[in-house]
Formats: structure tokens, sequence, C-alpha cells
């Protein structure tokens, strides 16, 4: 049937049909027709959203994606016709049933998520069975080929490529920040991509977005890395391994963590970069996405197997996951925290001996340090100046101030501080509530939001003296911090003496 098409500014593949004509084509909402551009040839399938009032009859309304296919100009002719199923329903399906998918079926759905022609829907489906049925090891390999072989794909002369990744779960784990620098700086080469916030105040992208712009092409990012060493860049703009990044959107209403799906969406980025060696950073602890040392053991088999698979070489580190990183939740004060490191500070000693260890293992691995001594090989690359020098040049390359120091990265102007309201130890430190009130207060979108923690788990305070202090841009935004503060109430401290137990008194 021909329509009128009606050009839609909404950022998604579809169209929108009144109700009557949808019912003559033979569709129903959510379900695909196929549209052509007579004029040009352009084809394109889209899925079906009705309406009774925001269309009239005889008119189809064209969102976004679908139209950069077609080509069409507003008031044009258009066919559209009832598509045919997609295959890959059909196989969603099977692995609703519980079986094992093959190469080319999971290729198939891979393919029509990087083309849009799956909806949320039908892609939560495949998320949810997939969480449900669980993955070999097989399907999570072709799961993660399927996911390099739908985007670009970055090829380097010169090898060994270094990447590292942290599974997450930990507030304040702004090592990459200082880890990428030293590597680079002991001449290897380290394309990093990274991820914002999806749950968490601040993913590393984020972080670094407060340096420098992070939104580059695969090609860009080959030509940076080749320069100065190393980048820190957002991945969902390189158009590498796309599908994860919509897999991903699809998996955060319901906090889904599906482990074949974590460990295809790890090892496809650093597989898409070339990566010859990779360090696997897994927090262990309460409130983290592995609760004890053999969990995380179990993963990292799991980390060291696909990337056999990949041709990879893979090493993990369980690190300690029942508290933050540092003092500091947010992307300025995570930035401040990290640049403080990169110019001198000793402390915080957390951040510095977490992004050591890591760091080292990949220097060890790729043979600039012997084994056993890439930890001081890190710090003496740290001490000596030549990392904070590196990731002036990698800000520099991205468009930044390669200038810029710790003091003029500043929190927001807006202030809370949470005093102990009694003189003991800090006993307990809720990582998720110190996320949840460092969200309320802006983060990560407003820069300067966040929490600094001033006694971390174990440390003596005396009544009256700060916990934390809360940071906002916006008052308004401070405010709903503290009441969520309040709620939750993140910190708990208790006087050594816990109790007393009467005596048995002897006759």
């Amino acid at each position: 049937m021909k329509f009128t098409a009606r050009l839609m500014d909404i950022d998604k593949n579809g169209v929108l049909m009144h109700r009557s004509d949808a019912r003559t084509v033979g569709v129903l909402e959510g379900d695909r027709v196929r549209l052509l551009n007579v004029v040009l040839g352009e084809s394109a399938t889209a899925i079906v959203d009705t309406t009774t009032t925001m269309l009239e009859k005889g008119c189809v309304g064209i969102f976004h994606r679908t139209n950069a296919r077609l080509q069409l100009k507003d008031g044009t002719g258009v066919e559209v016709r009832e598509a045919e199923r997609l295959a890959s329903l059909d196989l969603i399906r099977k692995k609703l049933d519980g079986a094992r998918l093959s190469k080319d079926e999971v290729l198939a759905i891979v393919k029509d998520t990087v083309d849009d022609n799956l909806s949320s829907m039908e892609m939560a489906t495949y998320i949810a069975a997939s969480y449900i049925h669980g993955m070999d090891m097989d399907e999570v390999e072709h799961l993660t080929r399927a996911m390099v072989d739908t985007g670009e794909r970055i090829q380097f002369v010169t090898h060994p490529i270094v990447d590292k990744h942290s599974i997450g779960g930990v507030p304040g784990n702004k090592i990459t920040l200082i880890v990428v620098p030293v590597i680079a700086a002991a001449g290897l080469r380290i394309p990093k991509t990274s991820s914002r916030a999806i749950t968490g105040a601040g993913g590393t992208a984020d972080l670094m977005e407060v340096l420098a712009p992070v939104e580059f092409s695969a090609g860009e990012v080959k030509r940076m890395t080749e320069k100065v060493g190393g980048v820190i860049v957002w991945g969902g703009a390189t158009n590498i391994a796309p599908a994860d990044d919509k897999f991903i959107m699809v998996e955060y209403p319901f906090r889904i963590d599906a482990r074949g799906q974590m460990l295809a969406s790890v090892m496809a980025k650093k597989f898409a970069v070339g990566a010859d060696v990779v360090v696997i950073d897994i927090p262990v602890g309460r409130n983290t996405k592995v609760i004890d040392v053999q969990e995380g053991r179990k993963l990292a088999r799991q980390f060291m197997e696909l990337g056999e698979r990949l041709g990879i070489r893979v090493e993990c580190a369980l690190t300690y996951g029942e508290s933050l990183v540092g003092h500091a939740i947010g992307p300025n004060l995570e930035v401040q925290e990290a640049l403080q490191v990169l110019e001198g500070a000793g402390k915080p000693t957390s951040l510095l001996q977490k992004s050591m260890a890591i760091a080292g293992i990949a220097l060890e691995m790729s043979g600039k340090a012997a084994q056993g001594q890439g930890y001081s090989v890190a710090e003496e690359i740290l001490r000596s100046g030549k990392a904070l020098e590196k990731l002036r040049q990698i800000i520099e390359i991205q468009g930044g101030n390669p200038r810029i120091t710790s003091a003029e990265v500043t929190p927001g102007q807006h202030r809370f501080v949470v005093n102990a309201p009694l003189s003991g130890y800090v006993v307990d430190l809720n990582n998720r509530a110190l996320i949840t009130i460092a969200r309320a207060a802006g983060a990560p979108h407003d820069r300067g939001a966040g929490i600094y923690i001033h006694a971390k788990k174990g440390s003596r305070v005396n009544q009256g003296e700060p916990i934390f202090t809360i940071y906002a841009d916006r008052n308004w935004r401070l405010q709903n911090a503290v009441e969520v503060g309040r709620q939750l109430m993140p910190v708990l401290v208790e006087g050594m003496l816990l109790d007393r137990v009467p005596s048995t008194h002897w006759v």
C-alpha cells in the first residue's frame, strides 16, 4: 500500500501508523513492515507503533534511524508492506527453551541487534533467556566473535598491545587514570576503551571527560594510540562491538549481569582493539559482583579460557572489594584524587597500591618487567613523573588541557558534612548506599557531585569529627542526597565495647 511519509525526530528504528491503516496492511503494534522508497529504490524493515490521534489515515510516521536508510522527504510517497518474520525471533525462542545456539545462530541475533531489527523487548528476551539458562563456553565464544565481526576493528603493526578491565562493583575505582599512563610510559601501547556509568557514580569515560573529550572513531583511536602510546576513550562512540552497548542498555533496568554476557562483553572489546595482553581486575567482597575468592577464581578461569580461544593472554587479579578505592566517589573528586597520585602524593594508599599492582602485572606479562618486579617497576615510573607526563600527552591529543593540575579540579560548591554521632570505629561502609547517595547528588552527570569519605572502615573517629562530605553542583540535589543518606545510613560507627555480658558470681 502507498502512504504519505511524515518524518519524525525519534531516534530509533520504527514507524508510527494509524491503527486502522496497520490493520489494513495486516500488522499489529510490535510487528514489522517493509518500506520502499520507490524513487531511490531503497528499502528498510521497521517495527510498528500505532496511534489513533497523532497521525491521520493514509500517513505513516518514519522514525529517524529508519529514514537514514530510506532517504525520504517529508510528504513524499512510500510503499508499506507486511514484512516477513525475522529468523532471529525463532532463535531467541530456542534459547528460551534452554537449547544451545550455534555460531551462525548467535551471529544472526547479534547482526539483527546491530541493524536495529530487534525491539528492546526482543533483545531483553534474549538477555533473559541467556541469564536463566546460561551459556557454555562455545556460546560465549560465538557471542564474543559475533559482537566483534559486526563492528569495527583496530589492527596495529607494532605489538604487544596491552589492555585492562575491571568488572566493576566497587565505587571510586579510578585506577585506569593511573594504570594507562604508567603502561604507556613504559613504551607499550594501550588503546583503552571505557564505559560510562550505568549504575555507578562515575564510569571511566565520565572521569576522563573531566580532562578531555572521549568520543572518537576507531580510526582516531588507532592514530592517537600510535602517536602517544595510549588513550582513554568512550567505547560507545567507536563502533567497536556495537551490539554490546545495546545489550547493556537493555540489561540496565533489570540490573542483570549474566556471566556469559559479561565475559563476551569484556573480551569482545579487547579482541576488537587487537589486544595481546589483558589484565582483568575482579573485586571480591560483599556488595560486589563476586562475593568470595572461590567464585573469583572460577570467573578468572573462564576469562583465561576465553582468552585462549581468542588468542589473547589473560591474567586476573582478585582485589579487595569490601571498601571503595581511595576516598572519592564522583567525577571531579575521583579525577582530583588520581591526579594527586600522579603528581606525587603517597596517598590514598588503596588507590596507589591497586594501581601499581594492576600496572605491574601488565608490565610483567608484556616483558617490561621481570617476574615479581612489576610493582616496583610501575612504582618507579610513577615516582619519576613519566606517568604524569604521559597522561598530559594523552589529554592533549584527545583535545584537553595538558597543563591541568589536581588543584584546578574541584568538587561542587554545595556541600553537607556528616559527622560521627559518637566516638568509636567505622565498622561498616555500604558501597551500594554510597553510590546511591552520590547519584542522588547528581553524579555522574553533574561532575562536581559526589562523596568524599574522610574515615574509611577501621578508622578511629571522635564524636563530631567528619565521616564523609556530600558535594553537589545544585543545592536542590544536595538536599535530595542528604535525605537519601538519612534513609540509607551508609556508615556505621561503634565503640570497641559492643555489649557487656553480666559476669557469673562464684559462691
